[in-house]
């Protein structure tokens, strides 16, 4: 299990997800095209590619045991556009989502 810290102001947050969720820190998308044309927020898809910065201890099986987790901290994950809930502290965004809802790991 993996817990993740982040600070708004002076104020520190924790984060420990539940279960089989995974706590996730968007990467942002470009703001340029392949033509060099700078896009405006509003126009800018929303991201679906993420470091992993926080995972919950495994889903509770029916025989009382955890499951393991088959992502880890600091993985590049693809994930789904619409998928899970964003937060946000501070000037930082993430989003929690289940590990089921991980489409792809970027291998380095």
């Amino acid at each position: 299990m993996a817990s993740a810290t982040a600070t708004k102001s002076k104020t520190k947050v924790k984060f420990r997800p539940m279960d089989d969720r995974v706590l996730i820190q968007p990467v942002e998308a470009d703001e340029r095209t392949a033509g060099g044309i700078i896009l405006p927020d509003a126009a800018r898809e929303k991201p679906q590619r993420g470091v992993i910065v926080a995972t919950g201890p495994g889903k509770l099986l029916d025989t009382g045991n955890r499951g393991e987790m088959c992502v880890s901290l600091g993985d590049e994950v693809f994930y789904g556009k619409y998928a899970g809930t964003e937060i946000e502290f501070g000037m930082d965004k993430y989003v929690v989502l289940r590990e089921s809802d991980i489409l792809a790991i970027v291998d380095k």
